[in-house]
């Protein structure tokens, strides 16, 4: 009888942590497009696509509380609202880079 064991593997917790976050449904795009620079809200529920504002809303309250994104409020008349990265959120530039370029060399669309 032999005895055969197997090492237990696991994804390294702070990778798990990121996929959790960025993987949820609408993050992942609202970051790549802050990529661009800042966006309103509508500026950004065009360039998302289909989502519904109170999800757009609560999507980015979440990336603001990561302290990814910030709102910010210029005053006026008009007041207008914007969203940006911050500091922490331009960090992952190049992480979304390389995943882009390997999107779309390994990927079909």
């Amino acid at each position: 009888m032999s005895d055969t064991r197997h090492e237990d593997r696991a994804c390294s917790a702070a990778l798990a942590r990121a996929f959790g976050f960025l993987g949820k449904r609408w993050n992942g795009m609202i970051l790549a497009t802050l990529l661009e620079g800042p966006a309103g809200f509508a500026e950004l529920r065009r360039a998302v696509g289909k989502v519904h504002d109170s999800v757009l809303s609560e999507r980015l309250n979440e990336l603001g509380s990561a302290g990814l994104v910030e709102r910010v409020v210029a005053e006026g008349p008009p007041l207008a609202v914007s969203y940006r990265l911050t500091e922490r959120g331009q960090a992952l530039l190049p992480a979304l880079r390389e995943l882009t370029t390997w999107a779309e060399a390994n990927l079909p669309e």
